[in-house]
């Protein structure tokens, strides 16, 4: 009975980890609902239902812990779009794939919460510098996922160019359309952007594998 009980209590690493990730999705959630400014420690730590000092224990600083949401956000986006590979394998249109789910991994609320933080790091220089070292990776995450879905056989560079810029174009679009009132706007101007896009990629070489 004893043994069965001790199997049934979570670890203090185990307890730890949620209490973590409760903060981290409570800062999520506080981002979208009332932007960086309204973003406050005491309300997140209030949303996640957790002390004031067990926040502060995880994570000092403010700007710690929303840099830390957003990656947080951007791995489990990252994991959904590892999950629909498969899509691709069977798809006579792998770029398409990787496309559409460049636009999927912009849905929802990571897009809005990362859009807060970058305008709050144009005037917070300690905002601006955790930034710096985020970005990069969620990026990467995103790039790296999607760039197993294109053909091995084209060159990598012009497809890697391509997604950058799509990925550029796509964020401009989603902000402009923050102020927007036509919910299908922005999808149009993405499926337009996407069509001129895949016009800029070079032919395959002829006889080149597919």
């Amino acid at each position: 009975m004893a043994s069965s009980v001790t199997r049934g209590r979570r670890t203090q690493h185990e307890r730890s980890s949620a209490m973590r990730e409760r903060l981290l999705d409570a800062t999520v959630d506080c981002l979208v609902e009332y932007g960086y400014a309204g973003t406050t420690t005491p309300r997140i730590a209030a949303r996640a239902g957790v002390t004031r000092g067990a926040q502060v224990h995880h994570f000092g600083a403010k700007a710690d812990l929303v840099v830390a949401a957003v990656r947080h956000l951007a791995q489990r986006r990252s994991e959904v779009a590892v999950r629909e590979l498969d899509r691709a394998t069977t798809s006579a249109d792998p770029l398409g794939v990787a496309l559409e789910l460049l636009w999927e991994t912009h849905q929802g609320p990571l897009f809005a919460a990362s859009a807060e933080l970058w305008i709050a790091g144009r005037t917070d220089p300690v905002l601006a510098a955790a930034l710096r070292e985020a970005e990069p990776v969620i990026d990467e995450m995103v790039l790296a996922t999607i760039a197993h879905l294109l053909p091995a056989d084209r060159d990598a560079r012009p497809l890697r160019d391509l997604l950058y810029t799509a990925m550029d174009v796509l964020r401009g679009i989603l902000v402009a359309d923050f102020v927007g009132t036509d919910p299908g706007r922005a999808r149009r101007r993405w499926l337009r952007a996407v069509t001129e896009l895949r016009r800029t990629l070079p032919e395959q070489p002829p006889g080149a594998p597919r």
